[in-house]
């Protein structure tokens, strides 16, 4: 058996980075012989919703191409801190994945303490998608604009209120942002979730919101709510005449519920590769990018690493607007 050439401190550094720190011959073998039984992918949210529907259809294609059972587990609650430290415990092979979203960036700042440590107990494997968020009000509202949105928060604070999922939120720290760029002072009015939410703004119960496309699709095509903006570096496909909200008046605002995958920190690396070699595959089958596509995800894809450092740009500027906003951790 040939040992490695790595010294305490590089074998220490590999493992802080969540690369597996295992002898080469083992790691290979352990890629030739994978996948040899089941895999299982955790949800960290109920079933429905575009989290769910990834995590079935990545199993699916899983199936498909590996000729393994793939099985789907809905793990959700406290704010997917259940389903996470799940995967935190899980064995190290490859056999047992994560879909991450929003909460995995944001929930460092948002809770005082975490039953896994976000950036030491995981290994990315592959940025899937991004859902781009859309500023949305009711469809009879008075507001037309974002440059309506920014006149009347700015001509009487307070008292626009917004809706969000909750305190910390993807919406609600969208909107934190948002007014953080632009001194817009608004009120936030929490609900228990997007359809609760948006079915308040349809009603006219509260006056607008930051959401995710897959969210905000159904209730725009029923025609009770008006997009106003789109928080994206680019135009949309389905909504083209959709101005993004930095050509609508706040430079540089980019704002996506995006989804990924990872594993449990050590996976051998010749492992991840072979995952992320697949799905990668997957992103790129028409059908996958069709599904996406219907529900205004944007597919994505590239290297462990380009997705490690997506996450840690994530946890940077959510850490900014958390402390910004003034949020104290649970």
């Amino acid at each position: 058996m040939t040992l490695s050439p790595l010294g305490p401190r590089a074998l220490a550094a590999l493992a802080a980075a969540g690369l597996a720190v295992v002898l080469p011959g083992t790691a290979l073998a352990a890629a030739d012989t994978y996948p040899s039984k089941p895999l299982r992918i955790v949800v960290p949210y109920p079933t429905g919703g575009f989290n769910d529907t990834l995590g079935r259809l990545v199993a699916a294609k899983l199936h498909e191409a590996w000729g393994q059972p793939v099985i789907v587990e809905n793990k959700p609650g406290a704010g997917t801190q259940i389903g996470s430290a799940a995967v935190a415990r899980a064995p190290a092979d490859g056999y047992t994945l994560l879909v991450v979203q929003f909460p995995f960036a944001a929930n460092p700042w948002l809770y005082k303490k975490l039953p896994y440590d976000t950036v030491k107990d995981f290994t990315p494997v592959i940025l899937a998608g991004r859902s781009p968020m859309l500023l949305v009000v009711n469809a009879e509202s008075s507001l037309r604009s974002v440059a309506d949105v920014l006149a009347a928060a700015r001509a009487r604070p307070g008292s626009l209120n917004y809706g969000t999922s909750g305190d910390g939120s993807s919406n609600h720290l969208a909107m934190e942002r948002f007014s953080g760029m632009t001194g817009a002072k608004m009120t936030p009015v929490p609900y228990k979730g997007s359809t609760p939410l948006l079915t308040d703004l349809a009603g006219g119960q509260v006056g607008l919101a930051f959401d995710a496309f897959p969210h905000v699709l159904p209730f725009i095509q029923s025609g009770k709510v008006k997009p106003l903006a789109i928080a994206d570096a680019r135009r949309s496909a389905l909504m083209p005449e959709l101005p993004t909200v930095s050509e609508a008046g706040v430079p540089g605002y980019e704002v996506s519920s995006w989804h990924g995958f990872v594993v449990p920190a050590g996976t051998p690396r010749p492992v991840v590769d072979k995952l992320n070699a697949q799905l990668e595959a997957i992103l790129a089958m028409e059908d996958v990018r069709k599904v996406f596509r219907q529900q205004g995800v944007v597919p994505d894809g590239g290297s462990p690493e380009a997705f490690r450092t997506f996450i840690a740009g994530q946890m940077d500027l959510w850490k900014q607007v958390v402390r910004q906003a003034g949020i104290v951790p649970q």
